[in-house]
């Protein structure tokens, strides 16, 4: 496991704290917490651009072919 040190406002630390005390985890839970909904956000944003880029050009031809097929 890698430590990190994040340089914050105190302000912003104090309402992570007070989420991570709402909630009833440590700061740190709450923060690994927090990185593993934007990786998975990252993630389902990249995958997203492969396929749309997969697709580009696709769709004109479907379309080409529907008219064609309908006479």
């Amino acid at each position: 496991m890698t430590a990190i040190t994040v340089r914050l406002p105190d302000e912003k630390h104090r309402r992570l704290k007070a989420l991570a005390k709402s909630r009833g985890t440590p700061l740190n839970r709450l923060i690994d917490e927090m990185t593993t909904l934007m990786l998975a956000e990252f993630d389902a944003e990249t995958r997203f651009q492969v396929r749309a880029a997969r697709g580009t050009g696709r769709v004109e031809r479907g379309l080409e072919l529907l008219e064609k097929a309908a006479g």
